[in-house]
């Protein structure tokens, strides 16, 4: 029973795979020791997963699977990593599973404190809760009025059994003891909220970060403040203290700098200026070493190491994707590995699908690079370019010369970026004459052969420029190519077009070596971006009207339209093959439209607009990337691994909104019914014996059955032995020995026996067969499908004794040979099994001929028989010449 459309699943052509470039956000991290392996681990999150990398190499070990939720807090032991969502809590094992989940908050938890076989939750509500971790049940719920003390930090202070500090907005501190359920202590605090509270090296030491930017070095002790230090970059968002000799202490803001603090002068002795683009969200010294982990909601984890003279911490490693939401993505070369991403943080870079060490960054765009070198900038965002918004890449000659181009945000000049240097430019392309601010470029393409690039201009102007030289090698028309600003330039795979689409609506074909116009063609409505896929000659146009066209750029004729998108178009993509074009629009939807067909076979709903859509040049992922996130998501193509149905979906279709992949590679794909049963969209056909009974029908049997027949007698004479098997002597068990000096081997007794005649004497055995016997039931109820059934079950020298056995000499009759010869005339009537006819017929003739014209009852069968098969023929004959002089039209014939 075939189910409806909208029983449907959300996609029939792609699935979640997983998330490129998510590094970390803008909860703190958490480093464990393992004592097994000896080496530390960082967990970042994520969203709803976490990352584990091992600190060594920051290589990426794990990734847990996905929660309901986003992750609002974390925190680890030496065995578990616990992270919450919601009013609810998980504890995870092997940084992968969940084995735990605590359930009891009512309000967002907002803090988390392993206490040995005990966590500690706080929520916003003020409720703090006591778990046992392995029974998962309350051990105590303390309630704390919001309005007096609303816990915002929380530590257990080293050797203070059972107790734990908590601090507060309102910037008091209170000692508890969590196993007799006292309060213990309250300090006054600074009139200041705590925001981060840290244990010092020293027993009975607290550093405690306040709001106004101060951290007091506390002892708990004894109620008295040691030291305080101050930072002018806001609240102190996270301390701590370096363990391997070196009295000093890092403190995190939230403008991403980090202050360093020497504990026995008391001053200030460094600061790392911009570590991270955002505020710094964690900061840990590893245990005895001189490393410093942070990480930041710019989506970096950066390791930082302090081996220099003054103290200062230089980079050593990190991990880092795009700090801003992406601007345009595009898949680089042709192995399907590598995906270029330009973002509003002015990056571009590259994200490998294969594995995060391939990653690269091209770098901050720079109005002067050199100058940047030689003048040594620290800070370089004064000469920084404005973020990227369209570029163009090809890889042809990526070796000899820059094989990128870019347009920049309110920028005339276009950008040149070398792949394989990872760097920007030589070049920055723009025309000489030009002076004007207002102007800026808005549309670039790249000639397949890499060497010349097409920019477009608001002004409307179209200029070609060398990418190896720079050289400005002409413009399209005679001042401007467009009377509109340009939307869209593309050049066609044998550099022949040239094709450009302006904001006043209108779409011009150009010669690309001497610049003339060759058609120009007007469209229904202005134009938003235009795609050329090289291989087939299919130019896409989406248009402001949310409509999409289709042309053919060889006949210059509009062949496909799309209308159904409820928002802007934001970008589309050709399938490698030409066949589906895919759309991404702000109203949410991913649409395929299967071009040779002009239906619309796909569509989906995200959560979030989808900005960019990119396939692979393999076909095996689509790419994405959405509004506010900075990640590239990546979906596989169903397509590729099961049946799929490319049915057009109806008019009153509603797609289902589908969740963005998790960074964790296909967690939530669980075998399906539907990989059992058949696809809901495919219906079951059976396929009938015969199709029509004008048809000739052939059988299944295969050609080792049927084609040999006639040459039966060869075969045998070929396959037969040249001589008898012998029959190998069998060796006593003891070899007997000939007496004598030298001892030898008695030679084996010779059987001087004849050998016996094998001739088996048949005499009762000649009786009429199966298929004999069908034969002649056939005459009496001229039925013959069961003789027919007989002889295709046989073997090609068990039909030849079939047949020879018809013949009167041989036990058969008259009768018998004129039931086959009606049995062959049966077959030749229904069309089916029609070379079993042929082959079966010829042999018969082959082996009776002799005896055939002298039983008038069977040369009267022959005639009936003769004249069928030749009009059987002749109509066979004049379709197979109709079908050959169509090829050879089609072959030769210039289309």
């Amino acid at each position: 029973m075939e189910r409806s459309a909208g029983d449907r699943t959300a996609s029939a052509l792609f699935a979640g795979f997983r998330a490129l470039g998510l590094f970390s956000n803008d909860i703190p991290h958490v480093v464990r020791f393992s004592a097994l392996k000896r080496r530390f681990y960082v967990t970042t999150c994520v969203g709803k997963s976490f990352h584990t990398y091992d600190v060594q190499k920051l290589s990426l070990v794990a990734v847990s699977n996905s929660l309901p939720q986003d992750i609002c807090c974390m925190a680890a032991d030496g065995r578990l990593v616990f992270a919450a969502y919601g009013n609810v809590f998980s504890a995870f094992a092997r940084n992968k599973e969940v084995v735990h989940t605590f359930k009891g908050h009512k309000a967002e938890i907002h803090l988390l404190q392993p206490f040995g076989d005990h966590v500690i939750s706080v929520d916003t509500d003020g409720i703090l809760i006591i778990w046992h971790i392995y029974s998962e049940e309350e051990y105590l719920q303390l309630s704390f009025d919001k309005s007096v003390f609303k816990i915002s930090a929380i530590l257990h202070p080293s050797t203070y059994l059972n107790k734990i500090l908590l601090g507060s907005e309102q910037g008091s501190l209170q000692l508890w003891n969590v196993k007799s359920n006292k309060l213990l202590y309250t300090f006054a605090g600074w009139k200041v909220g705590v925001t981060a509270l840290q244990q010092a090296p020293a027993v009975d030491v607290v550093a405690v970060g306040l709001m106004s930017g101060q951290i007091i070095i506390h002892n708990i002790k004894f109620d008295e403040t040691l030291m305080k230090f101050r930072q002018d970059w806001g609240p102190i968002t996270s301390i701590s203290f370096r363990t391997d000799g070196h009295p000093v202490m890092a403190a995190g803001s939230p403008c991403g700098h980090i202050g360093l603090w020497d504990l026995e002068d008391k001053k200030l002795i460094n600061q790392m200026r911009n570590a991270h683009s955002t505020a710094i969200a964690g900061l840990t010294f590893l245990h005895r070493e001189p490393l410093l982990v942070t990480n930041g909601a710019d989506n970096a984890l950066r390791i930082w190491i302090f081996d220099g003279p003054t103290g200062e911490g230089r980079l050593l490693r990190f991990r880092m994707g795009h700090s801003a939401p992406l601007t345009k993505i595009r898949y680089y070369g042709q192995n399907g590995q590598q995906i270029l991403s330009a973002s509003q943080d002015g990056t571009l870079q590259s994200f490998s699908t294969i594995h995060e060490k391939f990653n690269k960054s091209l770098g901050h765009g720079l109005i002067n690079k050199k100058r940047v070198k030689r003048k040594g900038l620290q800070n370089t965002m004064s000469v920084r370019l404005p973020p990227i918004t369209k570029f163009a890449a090809e890889e042809a000659r990526e070796s000899d010369w820059d094989g990128i181009i870019a347009c920049h945000q309110g920028k005339l000049s276009c950008s040149t970026w070398n792949y394989q240097r990872s760097t920007i430019g030589a070049y920055f392309l723009k025309p000489k004459e030009l002076k004007k601010d207002d102007i800026t470029a808005t549309a670039v393409d790249i000639t397949s052969c890499g060497n010349f690039a097409v920019i477009g201009l608001s002004s409307g102007t179209v200029d070609v420029y060398n990418m190896q030289s720079g050289i400005h090698r002409g413009s399209f028309g005679k001042d401007q190519a467009h009377k509109g600003s340009v939307r869209g330039v593309a050049v066609d795979g044998l550099n022949q077009l040239t094709i450009t689409t302006g904001s006043e609506g209108v779409l011009k074909f150009w010669n690309f070596k001497n610049k003339v116009l060759i058609h120009s063609l007007s469209l229904d409505s202005s134009p938003n971006m235009m795609l050329l896929h090289r291989d087939s000659g299919i130019l896409g146009l989406a248009l402001d009207d949310f409509s999409i066209t289709v042309l053919d750029i060889e006949t210059r004729k509009i062949v496909r339209e799309f209308s159904g998108h409820q928002g802007q178009i934001n970008d589309m993509a050709f399938s490698p093959d030409g066949r589906w074009l895919i759309s991404a629009s702000m109203d949410c939807s991913i649409r395929t439209w299967d071009l040779p067909s002009g239906c619309l076979i796909d569509s989906f709903l995200l959560d979030s607009a989808p900005l960019n859509v990119t396939m692979s040049p393999t076909g095996d992922f689509l790419a994405t990337s959405h509004v506010d996130h900075l990640g590239i998501y990546l979906w596989s193509n169903i397509s590729l691994y099961s049946v799929v149905s490319l049915r057009p979906l109806p008019t009153d279709y509603v797609p289902s909104v589908v969740m963005l992949p998790g960074t964790c590679q296909t967690q939530d794909v669980e075998l399906l019914e539907e990989t059992t049963e058949p696809s809901d969209e495919m219906i079951e056909y059976d396929s009938p014996e015969q199709l029509n009974e004008q048809l000739v029908t052939l059988s299944l049997l295969p050609e080792s059955r049927w084609k040999n027949l006639l040459n039966l007698d060869i075969i045998k004479k070929k396959n037969k032995p040249k001589e008898p098997p012998k029959v190998p002597k069998s060796a006593p068990f003891f070899i007997p020995t000939v007496p004598g000096l030298v001892p030898r081997y008695a030679a084996p007794e010779q059987n001087s026996d004849p050998q016996q005649s094998k001739v088996v004497n048949l005499g009762i055995l000649a009786q009429k067969s199966d298929f004999c016997l069908k034969l002649e039931e056939g005459l009496v109820n001229n039925k013959y499908e069961a003789a027919l059934n007989l002889l295709k079950e046989l073997g090609p020298s068990g039909i030849e004794t079939e047949l020879r056995s018809l013949s009167p000499d041989c036990g058969g009759s008259v009768e018998v040979m004129k039931s086959f010869l009606k049995m062959i005339r049966m077959m030749l009537d229904k069309k089916r099994d029609f070379e079993l006819a042929q082959a079966y017929l010829a042999l018969f003739l082959k082996l009776h001929l002799k005896m055939l014209p002298s039983e008038p009852v069977l040369l009267e069968e022959m005639t009936k028989l003769s004249s069928q098969l030749e009009e059987n023929w002749i109509h066979l004959q004049s379709l197979f010449n109709q079908s050959m002089c169509v090829l050879n039209y089609i072959k030769s014939a210039l289309l």
